[in-house]
């Protein structure tokens, strides 16, 4: 039972460390465009944006036509009235599904990886810093 208890103590640590490591990630990935307004962030992901409310350098909002940049976890929670902003999602499959989508944050094999869509983000008018030019891609893969 002791056993039990630690082991289920740890996994929620890691699971809990393993969310802010994402939202660090993302962070620094949002901090390295820039679009013509203030950014504003809004995500599907009630966890994502209260951890980016309390820590962030970022504004946030509760309701995604306020913001200008929306952080999307499923193709399911996106508003219609929301589609026409600059997205960035959390599920690499999600970069062939909605075609307003810049760049994607995914694990694969327990690792983290970026990719940023070179035509999308010119299409929109997204800035982006050299640290972000070794995650561009041409196309989805």
């Amino acid at each position: 039972m002791k056993y039990l208890l630690i082991y289920l103590l740890s996994a929620l640590l890691l699971h809990a460390s393993g969310e802010n490591h994402q939202v660090k990630i993302i962070e620094k990935i949002i901090s390295e465009i820039s679009i013509d307004k203030k950014i504003v962030i809004w995500s599907d992901n009630k966890k994502i944006l209260s951890i980016l409310e309390n820590n962030s350098m970022f504004e946030t909002t509760q309701r995604c036509n306020s913001a200008t940049v929306i952080v999307l976890e499923s193709k399911d929670t996106l508003p219609r009235k929301c589609s026409s902003k600059h997205i960035f999602v959390l599920n690499y499959k999600l970069l062939s599904e909605i075609p307003r989508s810049f760049g994607a944050l995914f694990w694969k094999k327990g690792r983290p990886n970026i990719v940023i869509l070179e035509p999308r983000v010119e299409s929109q008018n997204i800035k982006i810093t050299k640290d972000l030019e070794p995650y561009l891609e041409e196309r989805v893969w």
